[in-house]
């Protein structure tokens, strides 16, 4: 097997093609409804059932994986998630397409913690950060590309266009079979750290993080649904200038989570988590009461503090749950994400029962929520350790 860095970087590779088939269905959504004649509901019942499952799948499949050693080889997940996508130009049948979609879900929750538990093998504590950072931002490339993919297949070959976006995940599929054989049926080997640490595991450090990355996953969610339409009809920006501003701050964001996640390996997650959380804030406002250019450059920067806080709270999880890397990235990465987009039906009943302005206003709120909280977790400082440690000299 590959060691280190390089391993990392398959694995990110990985994460990129299997993140590529999450944003597929809503963005042929519109041309399934008009091919099927289905109502909004049905319709939107697909990418429920995608993400529902994949939400709480990935927590059990990390505790299979930690408590059990049951996994199933990489090479897997590539296969399931990219037949699923692949085929579903060719289904009319409503209940099999839900089935694909959730089968297409379950290959991503197959991959998601059995992965982020290797590379939290893979690293050290003075270089987790980093690491980790390449691994998510792998995926968060796969998710910004997938719906690119899938205009530009099915703008030139209609739904059936949907095949060729298996050929990644296909090839993807060879590549893991031969690099890593026989990954995920034997238990992976416990690091140093774990093996130093066999006291019973707390679930509150755990509850809490996960709760900071719901909350912040709700502003995220909020944003990228929301922001779209509020430049287009609040501020008559055209619509493809907002989409091309809002992927400038996704753009942002996924060089925030690099630079976040080295950053915490010096200074501490723990700090490095609460400043990019409240750091986040005032850009947002900014974007929200100045005009013009400056107004964008307020969207990028928030952008770039609030992602950068995504691994960071990644590899904080795995850290405080020693031996239970699988289930904490499967928290982190399903259970967290899938709650915190529940917080986007509130953002948008706010929106109707008020205004858009009122909702996006709204969103530094669960963002505060989540720095609080971050500093009420059990996780030790460093930075200010760190300064008494010097000041004591």
């Amino acid at each position: 097997m590959l060691k280190g860095l390089r391993s990392v970087l398959a694995l990110a590779w990985g994460h990129f093609v299997i993140d590529v088939y999450s944003p597929v269905i809503p963005a042929v959504l519109p041309l399934l409804i008009a091919t099927h004649g289905w109502s909004y509901a049905v319709a939107g019942l697909l990418v429920a059932g995608f993400n529902i499952t994949s939400s709480l799948l990935q927590p059990f499949v990390g505790w299979l994986a930690d408590r059990r050693g049951i996994a199933v080889p990489f090479s897997i997940p590539f296969l399931i998630a990219s037949v699923c996508i692949g085929v579903f130009g060719f289904i009319g049948s409503y209940p099999v397409l839900l089935a694909c979609a959730c089968l297409a879900a379950f290959g991503a929750a197959l991959y998601h913690p059995s992965a982020m538990a290797m590379v939290n093998r893979l690293t050290r504590t003075e270089n987790r950060g980093r690491l980790t950072s390449i691994f998510v931002i792998g995926g968060n490339l796969g998710f910004a590309l997938g719906p690119v993919l899938a205009g530009l297949a099915v703008g030139a070959f209609g739904l059936q266009g949907l095949l060729f976006l298996a050929v990644p995940g296909l090839l993807m599929a060879v590549f893991f079979g031969h690099l890593l054989p026989d990954e995920g049926i034997r238990p992976t080997p416990e690091t140093a750290e774990e093996k130093d640490t066999k006291t019973p595991v707390s679930l509150r450090p755990i509850t809490m993080v996960v709760g900071v990355g719901a909350l912040r996953s709700w502003a995220i969610f909020a944003a990228v649904a929301f922001l779209p339409t509020y430049l287009h009809a609040a501020l008559e920006v055209d619509l493809l200038v907002a989409n091309t501003i809002v992927s400038l701050m996704l753009v942002a964001g996924v060089v925030g989570q690099y630079v976040g996640g080295a950053l915490s390996d010096t200074y501490g997650r723990k700090e490095y988590t609460f400043f990019g959380l409240v750091a986040s804030v005032p850009p947002f406002l900014l974007f929200l009461t100045a005009g013009g250019v400056l107004s964008y450059v307020g969207l990028i920067l928030f952008g770039f503090f609030l992602w950068s806080t995504f691994s960071v709270t990644v590899a904080m999880g795995q850290e405080v749950m020693p031996g239970n890397a699988g289930l904490a990235s499967g928290l982190m990465l399903g259970l967290a994400v899938g709650a915190g987009g529940v917080g986007v039906v509130v953002s948008g009943a706010i929106a109707d029962a008020v205004s858009l302005d009122a909702a996006l206003l709204t969103l530094p709120v669960p963002i505060i929520a989540a720095a609080l909280l971050t500093l009420l977790i059990p996780y030790p400082w460093v930075l200010f350790r760190r300064g008494a440690r010097v000041g004591s000299r």
